[in-house]
């Protein structure tokens, strides 16, 4: 193998004592230790010169043992880290320090870092510890500790599949939209490339019986996707992953951290809303560890090959917690992919505007979600305003406030708005939007700039006293007596869940407000109710009994994450490179359409809105 022999020529035969790869990370292993304490400069040389991501480690014998190098990272890191737990592993020479306070790991300039390394020879890895519990985080990580010595063979074999002399007879560039043309759900995009084929989100679309990408065309073959790529955690962009690894799937799968930790508590949460419905489900809990056990996570702008011939970068989207942006870079410099879907230009109080800034574009895909000539949202601190004074009116009045929200994201964004509004009555949340807040409170670095500035400083709203959790029936009821209050519940759309149980007994108290701050489908009770239906059929004990809606209705527009018709054509205008052609996805046809053609338009640029299983040449 081509890099492996360069490494080889570059570095002292005598000082390594072996190669394995980490995906596309090489790892060059010593026993000799001073040639590992001054590999910092070798590296920076090497790295220069193959343009790889390489780190040098000690082999595991002479690592010091275990409770020595706990009790020596506890004396070189101050008590106010709070390091909650402290992970080795040996096989790879690596500790995980978790820590709520990681900047006092790290260290000015990374300098209690280099001590760690350099005093016990273990490589540090330092995350953040969720501080609020997160059973879905500690999960994960447990997962793949326990898994290490899966991964490290799966992560060898892989870096080992991207490096390798691959020869294929293609001699193009092709996008097939499995998914998401001009409609909204099950987002899959079939990148082909000379040397390569993966997949950029496999999502479905909820609620429905064939809501699944359409894979039965001959350019899809499972045994050939090389990677699988995941913009965010949203079911129309992940829910049929797991599926694809209980149908033999073994390659890797590419997101954030936040991405990941958000997809495992939805992919679950999935399972059990099919049960309870009794609905068999797309896939069972063993594909959700089997994708957990082979994800590889990366960093806003941290650049790394996924391919013979594909390099993949993700940068912030501003759509939800670990959202990115996917920059596909195809061959040395040929053809640059930016996958902008879903994606929030402008700034909300959680996330900053999605990135704009590409060296090179020569296709761009965006979603037109809201890309209609009528969608244009009022302005954000309007918007709100006029939520605070519903909720300041109910409140008055001695009533609860009671809104139906998306677990992830959604919900959210209304608790810093409330806390932003210096809000002081207790808001209980129900249903998954806690363990959500938990895995929030772990990746502070993924919100926007001021957010993270206050969340870092020990400001963050997710910690304010003011939110009470409910797990129980008992609390259920308790917070329907504790007046005034407001309660934030799943599901969004009044399509079950706990939201249904709060309805039923709030809804005929004219002192409470039903406030939707999430866009409801057609079909759904929540769209019913927004249209005016003031009694509706609810079951009861195996009974459908109608329900009266006295209590005040109030839509809460302009909170979505998704950018409007004017946001999408701004950041288009805003991108530091002009693409050669827009592909427009990820919305209702007329939408597509409507918005493909003003691109065209306005910009002068290519631009097409492609129907399902369409294939396209881009190169």
């Amino acid at each position: 193998m081509k890099i492996v022999e360069k490494i080889k020529e570059s570095l002292p035969k005598e000082k390594v004592s072996r190669i394995e790869f980490e995906g596309a990370k090489v790892v060059v292993y010593t026993k000799d230790l001073q040639f590992f304490r001054e590999s910092e400069e070798i590296v920076k040389k090497l790295v220069s010169e193959i343009k790889k991501r390489i780190e040098i480690r000690v082999e595991k014998e002479l690592l010091m043992k275990e409770e020595e190098a706990k009790q020596k990272i506890i004396e070189l890191t101050p008590p106010n880290a709070e390091i909650k737990e402290l992970v080795f592993e040996r096989e790879r020479s690596i500790v995980n320090i978790y820590a709520k306070r990681v900047g006092y790991v790290i260290g000015r300039g990374g300098e209690i870092a280099k001590k760690i390394r350099e005093e016990t020879l273990w490589q540090p890895r330092i995350e953040r510890a969720p501080l609020i519990d997160s059973k879905v985080v500690d999960g994960i990580r447990k997962m793949m500790h326990e898994e290490v010595e899966f991964r490290k063979e799966f992560l060898n074999r892989i870096g080992k599949k991207i490096f390798e002399e691959r020869e294929v007879d293609r001699k193009r560039i092709r996008l097939t939209f499995l998914g998401g043309a001009r409609e909204v759900g099950r987002s899959c995009l079939l990148v082909e490339t000379p040397k390569s084929k993966i997949l950029v989100d496999v999502g479905i679309i909820a609620g429905t019986q064939n809501g699944y990408p359409l894979l039965s065309v001959p350019e899809f073959n499972i045994n050939e996707i090389d990677a699988i790529v995941v913009s965010h955690a949203h079911l129309d962009h992940i829910g049929f992953i797991p599926t694809l690894y209980e149908m033999g799937y073994d390659g890797p799968l590419y997101l954030t951290q936040p991405t990941l930790d958000l997809a495992t508590l939805l992919w679950l949460d999935y399972i059990d809303v099919m049960q309870k419905s009794s609905v068999k489900p797309l896939f069972t809990i063993k594909g959700i560890k089997e994708a957990v056990k082979r994800a590889i996570t990366l960093d806003y702008g941290e650049v790394t090959d996924i391919s013979p011939d594909i390099r993949l970068t993700f940068y912030n989207a501003g759509h939800i917690l670990g959202s990115a942006i996917v920059h596909l870079h195809v061959g040395d410099g040929w053809h640059n992919i930016v996958y902008a879907l879903d994606q929030k230009f402008g700034k909300t109080n959680l996330l900053d505007p999605a990135h704009t800034n590409f060296q090179r574009i020569e296709t761009l895909i965006i979603e037109s979600t809201y890309g209609g000539k009528n969608d244009v949202m009022p302005a954000r601190k309007e918007v709100e305003e006029q939520f605070m004074q519903v909720v300041n009116r109910t409140m008055e009045r001695g009533g609860i406030c009671l809104i139906p929200s998306f677990s992830v994201e959604r919900a959210q964004e209304v608790m810093t708005i409330l806390v932003k509004h210096n809000f002081l009555y207790p808001v209980y949340l129900d249903g998954m939007i806690w363990d959500a807040n938990g895995i929030f409170t772990a990746y502070p670095e993924y919100y926007g700039k001021r957010m993270m500035k206050e969340a870092t400083s020990g400001k963050d709203p997710f910690l304010s006293p003011i939110f009470k959790r409910i797990s129980s029936q008992s609390e259920r009821e308790k917070a329907w007596s504790d007046r005034p209050c407001m309660i934030i519940s799943t599901s969004g759309m009044l399509n079950g869940g706990p939201i249904i149980e709060h309805l039923k007994f709030l809804a005929e108290d004219e002192r409470n407000t039903l406030i939707f701050v999430g866009y409801q489908v057609e079909g759904s009770l929540g769209r019913k109710i927004q249209k005016g239906w003031r009694e509706i059929p609810i079951e009861e004990n195996g009974k459908i009994i109608p329900l009266k809606i006295k209590m005040e209705i109030y839509t809460a527009d302009g909170l979505s994450a998704h950018s409007d018709r004017r946001q999408l054509l701004a950041y288009i205008g805003n991108l530091t490179a002009r693409p050669k052609r827009v592909f427009v996805v990820h919305g209702e046809e007329d939408k597509a359409l409507s918005l493909s053609n003003a691109i065209e338009r306005i910009f002068k640029i290519e631009s097409y809105a492609p129907r399902l299983l369409e294939t396209l040449r881009v190169a």
